[in-house]
C-alpha cells in the first residue's frame, strides 16, 4: 500500500502490493511501520536525491548530505522521529547514512537475511553483495532487529555466544593505502579512531594491532570489477540502465546527459554518471578478471587475519558528512564501506560523537563471516564509552 519508486520517475505511481519478507517479519513481531523514506535514484548512489521526492537534509546541518542509498532512514533516526529502521546495502547504503547521521547500522554477514521482495533487487553475482540490516539510534537495538529480520537464518550467526572483549584481537587500520580515486582520511575521523584505540588499549588491557592491508587501496576498482563480473551460472549482471529504463524505453546515458544539461532529463546525474561509467567498465574485460581474482584474494587474507575472534577497527567514510551536491565531486570515496560488500564480512557502523562543526563522526567494525555477534558486542561497549547517538542541536 505504500510508494515503491525507488526513487525513478517512471515508477512514481508504482504502488507495493506486497511487503518485502523483513517487513513482514518485523510486523509480525510487533514493530510498527511510520512509512517509506527517501533514498537516492535507484538506491546507487550516497546522495539521497531524486526527482520524485527531491532532496534530503541532514538534522545535523541541513547544507548536508544524510548519505544513501537508505540515507531518508539515517536522517529519521538521527531527527528521533523513529527508533528502529530496515536499510540494504550493496556498496555502503546503510552504513553511509548511519555514519552521517550518528546512528548504528549494521551490514550482517552476506546471505543471512533475505532480500526478497525490494526494489530494486540484486541478480547473479550481486546476489552474493546486496544486504538488508538493521538501522538503529541504539546499539542494544541492532542484535533483536538482526534475529527477526533473520528469521531461521539467524541460525548461521552465534548471537547467544557470551563475547569476552578483552580476548577478542583488535586491528586497527588508518586508511586504505592512498588511493588515487578516494579523498584522503579526515583529521577529526582518525582522531576519533585513534581514541578508540587508546580507550580498548588502556580500559580492557587490549593490544591494538596496526595492520597495512596493501589490496585495500584498489578497493573501488576490486568492488566495480566484482559488480560487472559474471555469476557461477555465466550470468551477466543486470546492467544499470536497464534498471534506469525499468521495462520501458532503453536508456542511454549519453543521450540522458545531453539532456540533463539542458534541465530536460528525469534522471538525477549521479545516475547518468553510473550509466556512462557502466559501459567503460565494460571495454576492459582483461583487467577486470584480474580484480576480480584480487578481490578474491583480499577475501582470503581478510578471513585469515580475522579468524574466529578478530575485530578489525576501519574509518566508515573518508570524509565527514559532506554539503549537498559535492559527493560528485569525490563520487569514489563510498569505496570504504563497499569493499566489504565483495567481501562478504559482517560490518558494524557505530557513533563516535560529533565534531568539532557539531557533525557526526564514527567507524567500522568489522569481523570475518558469520561473527556478527563480535562487531554488535564491540559497538554496544564503544556507545557506553562514547555516548553513541547525540540529539541534533544539543550542542
Amino acid at each position: 500500500g505504500m510508494p515503491n519508486t525507488s526513487g525513478l520517475v517512471n515508477r512514481r505511481n508504482v504502488i507495493a502490493t506486497s511487503d518485502a519478507t523483513v517487513v513482514s517479519r518485523l510486523k509480525q513481531a510487533g514493530a510498527i511501520p511510520l512509512g517509506v523514506t527517501n533514498c537516492s535514484e535507484l538506491c546507487m548512489w550516497y546522495e539521497s536525491s531524486n526527482r520524485v521526492y527531491g532532496r534530503t537534509n541532514n538534522p545535523y546541518d541541513l547544507q548536508r548530505i544524510v548519505g544513501g542509498s537508505s540515507g531518508g532512514e539515517g536522517g529519521v533516526l538521527a531527527a528521533a522521529c523513529s527508533v528502529i529502521g530496515v536499510g540494504s546495502d550493496i556498496g555502503g547504503s546503510i552504513r553511509m547514512p548511519a555514519f552521517f547521521n550518528g546512528v548504528f547500522g549494521h551490514k550482517p554477514t552476506t546471505g543471512v537475511v533475505p532480500n526478497d521482495g525490494q526494489f530494486p533487487n540484486a541478480r547473479g553475482v550481486r546476489t552474493s553483495y546486496l544486504c538488508t540490516g538493521p538501522m538503529c539510534r541504539y546499539a542494544e537495538d541492532l542484535e533483536p532487529v538482526l534475529r527477526v529480520m533473520a528469521g531461521p537464518g539467524v541460525n548461521k550467526l552465534k548471537l547467544n555466544e557470551k563475547v569476552s572483549l578483552e580476548k577478542i584481537k583488535f586491528h586497527c587500520m588508518d586508511h586504505d593505502g592512498g588511493s588515487v580515486f578516494v579523498s584522503p582520511v579526515d583529521k577529526e575521523i582518525l582522531q576519533a579512531q585513534k581514541k578508540v584505540v587508546e580507550h580498548l588499549e588502556s580500559e580492557l588491557g587490549v593490544q591494538v594491532r596496526r595492520v597495512a592491508i596493501h589490496k585495500m587501496k584498489y578497493s573501488f576498482q576490486i568492488w566495480s570489477a566484482m559488480m560487472s563480473s559474471k555469476d557461477s551460472d555465466g550470468q551477466e549482471a543486470q546492467l544499470f540502465t536497464d534498471l534506469l529504463g525499468d521495462h520501458g524505453k532503453p536508456v542511454w546515458p549519453l543521450w540522458e546527459l545531453m539532456k540533463w544539461l539542458v534541465g530536460m532529463s528525469s534522471h538525477t546525474l549521479p545516475a547518468i554518471a553510473l550509466g556512462l561509467t557502466e559501459k567503460l567498465m565494460k571495454l576492459n574485460p582483461g583487467g577486470n578478471a584480474k580484480l576480480v581474482s584480487m578481490g578474491k584474494s583480499l577475501q582470503e587474507e581478510m578471513e585469515a587475519l580475522l579468524g574466529p575472534d578478530g575485530v578489525l577497527l576501519y574509518p566508515s567514510h573518508p570524509t565527514i558528512a559532506p554539503r549537498h551536491h559535492s559527493p560528485i565531486c569525490m563520487p569514489f570515496n563510498f569505496a570504504y564501506t563497499a569493499i566489504f560488500n565483495v567481501l562478504g564480512l559482517p560490518v558494524t557502523q557505530c557513533p563516535l560523537g560529533l565534531s568539532s562543526e557539531g557533525l557526526p563522526l564514527g567507524i567500522q567494525l568489522v569481523a570475518a563471516s558469520y561473527n556478527d555477534h563480535l562487531t554488535l558486542a564491540v559497538a554496544r561497549y564503544l556507545e557506553k564509552a562514547f555516548g553513541g547517538w547525540v540529539l541534533p542541536g544539543k550542542v
